[in-house]
């Protein structure tokens, strides 16, 4: 077996200038940016354990 070239490292690990705009690269969907979209889902979520607890609160009060 023999050792690769520079130009054959570069092409295999990526080094291109495909990676230069400063972010990871992966695209899930066309989802770039998953971190906010964690964010928004629990935010998200927290809106409706909020909303489900007042109405329940308001329904006990009630009886």
């Amino acid at each position: 077996m023999r050792e690769l070239t520079r130009n054959e490292m570069s092409l295999v690990a990526g080094a291109g200038d495909d990676c230069s705009s400063g972010g990871s690269g992966n695209n899930l969907g066309g989802i770039t940016n998953s971190g906010g979209i964690g964010d928004d889902l629990i935010n998200i979520y927290e809106g409706l354990v909020s909303a489900a607890s007042h109405m329940i609160e308001r329904v006990a009060r009630a009886l």
